[in-house]
């Protein structure tokens, strides 16, 4: 592969995660840059068919971005939704400490990205901007969920 075809493949792929990433409201407010610093701490991962991604009623400190293959989202064991490419989960985990509202498992395999919060708070230590923007972010949702 020469130089600028390997260029082009990873300009290409960040773009792609930074997209996958602009879609969570969370990061609305959010500029491109930002998202691009976002975007830099997800890792790709693959996942099995049957794997349980997050369990209902324990800590997270990840978000997913599915890019390929879907997942089914349950409460209490009643299936809520199924996600699929582009569909995200976790990023209340991101910014709080509570339990996991649902369990999600693949329905099959999936590849996805993932950033750990261990390093998204360090981002956050390092970027007031993005903090305040994510903050407000929440407190759009908080109050939007006040007002149902």
């Amino acid at each position: 592969m020469t130089n600028a075809a390997y260029a082009a493949r990873v300009r290409l792929r960040r773009d792609t995660k930074v997209e996958l990433i602009a879609r969570a409201p969370l990061f609305e407010r959010c500029s491109k840059r930002e998202l691009a610093a976002i975007a830099s701490l997800a890792d790709e991962v693959q996942l099995p068919e049957g794997r349980v991604v997050v369990r209902e009623g324990e800590l997270g400190r990840e978000f997913l971005v599915l890019m390929e293959g879907s997942a089914v989202v349950s409460r209490n064991g009643r299936r809520l939704a199924t996600l699929g490419a582009g569909d995200f989960f976790g990023e209340i985990a991101l910014v709080s400490k509570v339990p996991r509202t649902a369990t999600v498992k693949t329905a099959s395999p999936v590849r996805a990205l993932a950033v750990s919060g261990r390093d998204f708070w360090a981002l956050l230590d390092a970027s007031p901007t993005i903090t305040r923007k994510i903050a407000e972010a929440m407190g759009d949702r908080l109050a939007r969920q006040a007002n149902l």
